[in-house]
């Protein structure tokens, strides 16, 4: 069996299993990595809302912490956001070093034990500590989920489902704010037990998602690399047989794969050269990442952790009921990438990316217009915001999906962290930040004027994903960017396994 320690010796392996996984139909093993890996952007979800809609109650006399909402919606918020982001570089370094399993089985149990310890918080350093930690491990989830699914799943597959696994995120909201509805009800929960419950519950979650992850295997695409060339054949063979038994029921037979790739095996790249292949050999594709995440993270870190301030601060929405305004935005959040998932295989990355990102920005200047005039109340400022994010959603998923798939197999996760981290720094946490302080002012204009921002920067990335987004639609991740080992071109469609040089 060859080893990384062999790898590092300059090994070079000719192989097809990049063209074995992305050839297979779509099989029940695939719905399984869908839900080991996809299931912990419902905690991300879930998390986030639950912080937003309880804010109003945390701040109240006999919630047990001495807080206000403003530094739960801002201070805790961005604390959150600036873990994700260190969690992200962190975490994204060692999953390309390390492997994707590896990482995202610690993550999860780095969030599992943050999120557990937030929910027994005596004091307002304690619940601010634990709100970063819990950020650093989901900010690790990003960089190996990611890497992890696009690596899986077949590429004709790939644009959809990465959107649906992104977009689940808004399932949590949607559990997270019909949660905090019973949690903050004084009349089940008191005042100090109700908002820990909501932690309490994240952390069982994460459990149970933990324990199904354990039957997710490690990608082969990552194992060929670095030198487990063997244990990367026995995974394929084991995939290709359950999905041939699957099909074989139906008298379908699995497709032959086409072409094959020479690596050059290694251990590990370099800082020095991961960052001139992203910002150098791919500087075009590096400023299309930062603008799609600088633009969706101000949008909806801004958002998702101050609209339920907007709800009670301007139209005297009770704390205990934001969580069902929120559900509402959330269902149109989800059913975003749900439904026009498909279209980003089929029309194409550069026309839907683009799209998504105008019309969000658009619709969101007209929401802003309206909010200004005073024509909007509760339920059609909710109605609004329900459309700007269904196609808002779409466009922040696609941002995950594209940094994902447009930089070398041996960048990949600490590609979506470097982008994800500053993009997110930059929108994640100023937005949440600047807009607790203009949503705090009880000013109709200083609200415009956030949402104006958040509008501007969608519609200025759209036009950045017009003119540069890559045309990834149902290609190979090593077609889309040649991996830094490819030792020569693929020329036969023939190959069965992999052969040593």
């Amino acid at each position: 069996m060859t080893t990384a320690d062999q790898a590092a010796t300059g090994r070079t392996v000719t192989t097809n299993i990049p063209a074995r996984l992305d050839r297979l139909p779509w099989s029940r093993w695939h719905w399984t990595i869908v839900i080991g890996l996809g299931t912990v952007w419902i905690l991300d979800g879930l998390e986030v809302t639950v912080v937003g809609n309880i804010a109003g109650r945390l701040s109240e006399p006999g919630s047990g912490l001495p807080i206000t909402s403003g530094e739960v919606t801002g201070l805790a918020a961005a604390l959150y956001v600036a873990g994700a982001c260190t969690g992200a570089l962190f975490w994204g370094r060692l999953t390309d070093k390390w492997g994707r399993k590896k990482l995202f089985m610690i993550t999860l149990a780095v969030y599992l034990a943050a999120t557990a310890l937030t929910a027994v918080s005596f004091s307002t350093w304690w619940f601010f500590a634990f709100r970063f930690l819990t950020g650093f491990g989901i900010g690790g989830e990003y960089a190996a989920i990611n890497s992890a699914i696009d690596e899986l799943i077949p590429a004709q597959y790939r644009g959809r489902v990465d959107l649906m696994i992104n977009g689940s995120f808004w399932l949590g909201a949607v559990g997270g704010s019909l949660l905090s509805i019973v949690a903050l009800d004084t009349s089940v929960l008191p005042k100090d037990v109700g908002w820990r419950l909501t932690f309490a519950l994240g952390a069982v979650l994460a459990l149970v998602i933990l324990l199904v992850r354990r039957h997710v295997p490690e990608s082969p695409r990552w194992l060929l690399i670095h030198g487990r060339d063997e244990e990367a054949e026995r995974i394929v063979t084991s995939i290709e047989e359950r999905v041939a038994a699957e099909k074989g029921t139906k008298g379908e037979r699995l497709p032959e794969p086409e072409g094959e790739i020479t690596i050059h095996q290694r251990r590990s790249v370099s800082f020095l050269e991961i960052a001139r292949t992203v910002f150098s050999d791919y500087r075009r594709r590096a400023v299309l990442g930062f603008s799609l995440f600088i633009g969706q993270a101000f949008l909806y870190n801004a958002i998702t952790f101050g609209f339920g301030a907007i709800l009670t601060k301007f139209y005297d929405v009770p704390t205990g009921s934001t969580g069902y305004y929120f559900a509402v935005i959330a269902i149109g959040n989800f059913m975003g990438p749900l439904l026009l998932g498909k279209l980003f295989d089929t029309v194409g990355r550069r026309v839907m990316i683009s799209s998504t990102y105008l019309l969000s920005g658009l619709l969101l200047f007209g929401t802003a217009w309206l909010f200004d005039q005073g024509s909007l109340n509760a339920a059609t400022l909710t109605a609004c915001w329900c459309a700007v994010l269904f196609f808002a959603s779409a466009g922040a998923s696609s941002a995950y999906l594209t940094v994902s798939e447009i930089f070398p197999m041996e960048t990949r996760a600490m590609s979506i962290a470097f982008f994800y981290a500053l993009g997110t720094a930059a929108g994640g946490i100023s937005g949440p930040m600047l807009f607790a302080d203009l949503t705090g002012t009880g000013k109709v204009g200083d609200t415009v004027l956030a949402f104006q921002i958040g509008a501007t920067l969608m519609c200025l990335a759209g036009l950045v994903a017009a003119a540069l987004a890559v045309r990834a639609e149902r290609r190979s991740l090593e077609d889309v960017a040649r991996p830094l080992t490819a030792a020569g071109p693929g020329t036969s469609a023939q190959a069965a396994g992999v052969r040593a040089a």
